[in-house]
C-alpha cells in the first residue's frame, strides 16, 4: 500500500507540475500580448504626438512667411512716411537756413 501511496503520490505532484508549467505559459503569452498591446498604443500616441507637432510646424510656417510679406508692406510703408516727414521740414526750415547762412556769409565783422 506504501508504494500506492508513493505512485499516488509522484503522479500528484506531475499533474501540479504541469499545471503549475501550464499557468506560467499562460502568464508569460499573457505578458507577451500586454507588451505588443502597449508597444501598439505607444506607437499610435507618437504619431499622433508627431502629426500634431507637424501640423503646428506648418501652420507656424505659413504665419511667418505670410506676415512677412505684410511686414516688408509695413515697413515701406513707415519708410515711406518718414521721408515724407522729412522732406517737409526740410522744405519749412530751408528757406531760414538758406537767410542765415547768407547773413554770415554777408556779414562783415571788423
Amino acid at each position: 500500500m506504501d508504494s500506492f501511496k508513493g505512485q499516488g503520490g509522484i503522479q500528484m505532484l506531475l499533474t501540479a507540475e504541469q499545471e503549475a508549467q501550464h499557468i506560467v505559459s499562460s502568464a508569460r503569452n499573457m505578458k507577451i500580448g500586454r507588451l505588443k498591446q502597449a508597444k501598439d498604443e505607444a506607437e499610435r500616441e507618437v504619431a499622433l504626438y508627431r502629426t500634431q507637432m507637424e501640423a503646428e510646424y506648418q501652420n507656424k510656417i505659413s504665419e511667418s512667411t505670410g506676415s512677412s510679406g505684410s511686414t516688408v508692406k509695413k515697413l515701406e510703408d513707415e519708410t515711406d512716411r518718414k521721408i515724407k516727414a522729412l522732406t517737409k521740414s526740410t522744405s519749412m526750415v530751408s528757406k531760414e537756413v538758406v537767410d542765415m547762412l547768407i547773413k554770415h556769409i554777408t556779414t562783415i565783422k571788423i
